[in-house]
C-alpha cells in the first residue's frame, strides 16, 4: 500500500544522502522515480539534489505555486515503470502541496518520500512540517548529534562569528556557515560549541 513518508531531522543528519541513496535502490532494481527540490534553494545548482558528502541528482524544481499532482500525473505517463516520488528539502512545501501528495498516495497509488526540517531556527514548525506532522502515514526521525554528544533536535542559525541569532526571516537558505544543529540545553543556552576543561 502507498503511503506518504515523513523523514525529519535536525541540519546536517544526511537527509539527502538518504534520500538519493533510496531513489538509488529503485533504479537498481529497474524501477523509476521522480526528485522534486524547491526552487529557492540556491546552495547549489538549479534542479539538481546535492548532498554535503558530494552525491547528486537531477531534479524538477518546485515553487509555491507547483502542482504536485497534475505534474506526477502527466509526467507517470512517460514512465512505465514509475515506483516512487521522493521530495527534498519538504518543509519549504505548503499545506495545499502536503494535500496534492496525499492525493497522489489516495489516487495515484504512489509512496512519496519527504525529506526535511522538523522546526526553524527558532524552533516553529515551518508550513510543510506542520502538515507532514499532521497527515503524514509514516514519521521517521533521521538523527543525529549535538557538540555535546547527544542528539540534536534544534536547527540554531549563527552569525560570522558563531553566535546564536534569534530573529530574522524564518526562511534564509544556508548551510553550515549559517546553521548549526545542537540538542536543545544548547539551544536555549546559546552554546555553539563544546568547551574543555584541562584536567588539574
Amino acid at each position: 500500500m502507498a503511503k506518504l513518508y515523513f523523514y525529519y531531522s535536525a541540519m546536517n543528519a544526511g537527509k539527502t544522502t538518504t534520500l538519493l541513496q533510496s531513489s538509488y535502490n529503485y533504479h537498481e532494481r529497474g524501477m523509476q522515480t521522480l526528485l522534486y527540490t524547491p526552487i529557492i534553494d540556491t546552495r547549489y545548482q538549479e534542479g539538481v539534489i546535492s548532498s554535503r558528502i558530494g552525491l547528486n541528482s537531477a531534479a524538477i524544481t518546485f515553487d509555491e505555486h507547483f502542482d504536485f499532482y497534475k505534474d506526477i500525473e502527466k509526467r507517470r505517463l512517460g514512465l512505465s515503470n514509475l515506483k516512487c516520488i521522493l521530495i527534498d528539502e519538504c518543509h519549504f512545501l505548503t499545506k495545499e502541496h502536503i494535500l496534492q501528495l496525499t492525493d497522489v498516495v489516495d489516487h495515484l497509488k504512489l509512496p512519496v518520500l519527504t525529506y526535511g526540517l522538523r522546526t526553524d531556527f527558532l524552533g516553529e514548525t515551518f508550513e510543510g512540517s506542520r502538515y507532514l506532522l499532521a497527515w503524514a502515514d509514516e514519521l521517521i526521525e533521521i538523527k543525529t548529534i549535538c557538540h555535546c554528544g547527544t542528539k540534536a533536535t534544534m536547527n540554531a542559525r549563527v552569525d560570522k562569528n558563531g553566535k546564536i541569532v534569534r530573529q530574522g526571516e524564518q526562511i534564509e537558505i544556508g548551510g553550515n556557515d549559517r546553521y548549526i544543529s545542537l540538542c536543545r540545553k544548547h539551544y536555549r543556552s546559546g552554546t555553539t560549541q563544546a568547551t574543555h576543561v584541562a584536567a588539574a
